[in-house]
């Protein structure tokens, strides 16, 4: 993973290493006297042992790549706010599932399927522990069935199902790994382990060949959907950008702006940027703040200043992200807010540059979206 050292400290390495401390050190998951405490118990080191265990590897190592996650999650069932927290929950993409999707689940018949098929799952697997813990008690032997039983691997991916479900409600976005989960979970149907009390009363391929054909009812039409959206994608501001970039500036001439449109200049023309929308980096989360602090309250010389220290040459500014809105509070300028209260009330910069780019600035280029800025003059 080219050396990414976010994650050698995720809480998801810490989170292997404490299991594995756990396995080690006693019969994991084995049925004893008090096994319900013992599992809580286990339970409860493992969420503090992957929190400890992760402040202390980010501590040692220095990483703090992947800070910004526990504040997102934080932001969820808190008021808590900060520069990177708005950026991504003023996103549609990371803020809680939206209501259609459970629908759409619904119209498919996939979430009534997946939820019987967890069911099964819940209700076999109590079965085993209870048969497991029954044998034990009766013949004193070892009960060594239990780590052999054919439901393991079902509750494991019953346990995936749920947590990539916290994910999805949580952070809508992260539904892309929900969705694929689900159908593989529904695929269970077929299962005789799991339905065999269905298909000795029913017939097994006609009832399989029934729900496939109740739930083509609906994918049919999604598929159909899809397939009817016809057209070409086209954004002819940003390719007048992109030409004038690459026939009007040197090709040592270094560019700041919007994530999503330093990319395109980057890709497009070869141009150094300064930031790009891999933000999961701290020191370029650190200086695209700097950057986006062109959409602030901030006097133009203080921002200047910031953009000639980051080596700026050229900056490119959008209308878009001075005025759009996903919902309350969350233009730039009211992030930009939260970070610099002594601006609150001021005209925001970027739209004073909209009007006039002088003294501080020199506007080299202009459309209906783009307007590039000569920093240095």
């Amino acid at each position: 993973m080219f050396g990414n050292s976010m994650l050698l400290t995720s809480y998801y390495a810490s989170s292997l290493v404490v299991i594995c401390v756990i396995a080690i050190s006693r019969n994991f998951l084995k049925l004893e006297k008090m096994a319900l405490i013992s599992w809580v118990l286990q339970v409860l080191i493992w969420i503090f042992g992957t929190v400890a265990l992760k402040a202390l590897t980010s501590m040692i190592l220095g990483v703090r790549d992947d800070a910004h996650i526990f504040n997102i999650l934080k932001s969820k069932f808190t008021s808590y706010k900060d520069f990177d927290t708005l950026m991504y929950t003023c996103a549609p993409e990371f803020d809680f599932m939206e209501n259609e999707t459970p629908w759409r689940y619904l119209k498919t018949l996939l979430l009534p399927v997946v939820i019987l098929v967890f069911l099964a799952i819940c209700v076999r697997t109590l079965k085993d522990i209870l048969t497991s813990s029954r044998k034990k008690h009766t013949r004193g032997q070892d009960n060594e069935s239990w780590e052999h039983s054919t439901s393991g691997e079902l509750v494991y991916h019953a346990l995936q199902l749920v947590a990539f479900a916290v994910l999805a409600i949580l952070i809508m976005r992260l539904k892309l790994f929900l969705t694929p989960h689900m159908c593989v979970m529904a695929s269970l149907l077929c299962s005789r382990p799991l339905f065999g009390w269905i298909f000795s009363r029913l017939n097994r391929p006609l009832f399989i060949f029934i729900v496939v054909i109740l739930m083509s009812i609906q994918g049919v039409s999604n598929i159909q959907t899809q397939l009817n959206i016809k057209g070409e994608f086209s954004n002819i501001a940003q390719e007048e950008l992109l030409e004038w970039i690459k026939f009007s500036t040197k090709p040592n001439a270094v560019f700041a702006g919007a994530m999503p449109t330093m990319a395109s200049v980057k890709l497009s023309t070869g141009r150094p940027i300064v930031n790009h929308p891999h933000y999961e980096d701290a020191g370029l989360r650190a200086r695209t703040k700097m950057v986006y602090s062109m959409y602030s309250r901030k006097h133009a010389k203080e921002v200047k200043k910031l953009l000639i220290d980051m080596g700026v040459q050229y900056f490119i500014l959008e209308d878009a992200w001075c005025t759009r809105r996903t919902k309350t509070g969350c233009t730039m300028s009211e992030i930009w807010d939260i970070e610099d209260p002594s601006n609150v009330g001021k005209t925001p910069l970027c739209s004073i540059l909209s009007k006039e780019s002088l003294p501080h600035f020199v506007t080299l280029f202009q459309n209906n979206v783009y307007k590039v800025l000569k920093v240095g003059i």
